[in-house]
């Protein structure tokens, strides 16, 4: 199908996958921009002379910062449209990329470039109202678990920013991405389109937020999504760190098998999706925490990583994606349209926050105790809680919302 300037088809009105193609990419752009830092961990580390929490905060300053805007990116999209939203974030995500890439060299001045990263974090609360809008509700799991591969990003950083840095140059990796978000910002402004006649929020900002933070189902989800996609991000910035510590790893050996983890919760992210559509959310979510909880108990004894440490790793990736993929499932059974952007804002939040305190604990662990064993043993404890609400009061929750739903 040939595109025409505007964002219109020869046959008319945009094609559903083609407009989750577009947003699918632009995610996956500032999702890369977003995770810079973490590969370069370990080189900041013995560049600046980091103690291992400020290793940490550097690589968890953008995490938070992307966490906490998705609340208003979301919000904003729910009245603007992702059609204006998208680009703006795009563009803007540029100038940290490049201050980071050519003038940062303190930790100060790193810790501030990161904070400005944040923005392409926020990209999330973006798309899925926009993908939400595009697709009907039997359909709306296995396409926001498709956008979700966005996330992917992380693993395109953790496999070529050590290396085109060490290839090429400490400032290149830098300048690939901006120029990767300059051409999506110009693309995306003249071919991406709101779905005609989508559903518009009515209010204030505040308003919209606060109402979507006042509703019981919105907290739930949040604490579920803290615990799936904040442990797959806590993972793909702090991985590298641990797999250096811990097992001794070179730099970009490290890197390697971190991108091995995040590309399989990348792939099992439309998975849960696509069985959240087949079955219900709920056994999903509680399969994928069960899952997740097993193996980080696994992991921490801290056994060989060939074959007991990967399989644990490669166990949790499985669990943590579907876990993700599962929960947006449920975002769009339980949320009204018109309020999908507010309420992802918040749900977002949650769990780019959840990826943020990890690694400070990691961090703090291993510089009092030198040990990694109680970090895993509270993410065990953690997966287990969050697998007993979805399968308690949030499963409650669900079905009184198909109840509900008129014609039953």
């Amino acid at each position: 199908m040939v595109w025409k300037p505007g964002g219109r088809s020869i046959a008319g009105t945009p094609q559903p996958w083609q407009m989750l193609l577009l947003a699918t990419t632009g995610f996956t752009l500032c999702f890369w921009a977003w995770a810079l830092l973490a590969p370069l961990g370990p080189r900041l580390r013995d560049d600046l002379a980091l103690s291992s929490f400020e290793q940490s905060l550097v690589v968890a300053v953008p995490v938070v910062v992307g966490a906490l805007g998705r609340i208003p990116a979301g919000a904003l999209t729910d009245r603007w449209g992702a059609r204006r939203v998208f680009p703006l974030v795009a563009a803007l995500t540029i100038l940290p990329v490049l201050y980071l890439g050519h003038l940062a060299d303190s930790l100060a001045e790193v810790l501030a470039g990161g904070f400005l990263l944040g923005l392409g974090g926020t990209t999330f609360a973006v798309g899925v109202p926009f993908v939400n809008a595009w697709y009907p509700p039997a359909r709306r799991g296995v396409a926001l678990g498709i956008f979700g591969t966005g996330t992917g990003g992380t693993a395109l950083s953790a496999f070529t920013t050590v290396q085109l840095a060490d290839a090429v140059g400490r400032a290149f990796p830098f300048d690939l991405v901006a120029g990767c978000l300059a051409v999506y910002a110009g693309v995306a402004w003249f071919l991406l389109r709101d779905r005609p006649g989508r559903a518009t929020a009515a209010g204030a900002l505040l308003s919209r937020t606060a109402l979507a933070m006042r509703t019981a189902a919105t907290w739930q989800l949040a604490f579920l999504y803290a615990v799936s996609f904040g442990g797959f991000v806590a993972f793909s910035v702090y991985l590298p760190t641990y797999l250096t510590r811990a097992y001794e790893l070179g730099r970009s050996d490290a890197a390697l098998r971190t991108a091995g983890f995040v590309v399989l919760a990348v792939a099992m992210r439309p998975v849960g999706g696509w069985l959240s559509d087949r079955t219900q959310p709920i056994p999903v979510l509680t399969a994928s925490y069960g899952l997740v909880s097993v193996c980080a108990l696994l992991a921490a004894f801290e056994a060989d990583l060939v074959p007991v440490g990967t399989a644990a790793f490669f166990g949790m990736a499985a669990g943590l994606g579907a876990g993700s993929g599962a929960v947006f499932a449920l975002v769009a059974r339980l949320v009204p349209a018109e309020r999908v952007g507010s309420v992802t804002g918040v749900v977002g939040a949650a769990g780019g926050l959840g990826g943020f305190f990890p690694p400070l604990v990691m961090g703090t662990v291993d510089s009092v105790a030198h040990d990694y064993t109680w970090g895993f043993v509270l993410l065990t404890v953690t997966a287990t809680g969050a697998g007993t609400l979805a399968a308690t009061a949030v499963r409650r929750r669900a079905q009184a919302t198909a109840d509900d739903r008129p014609g039953r």
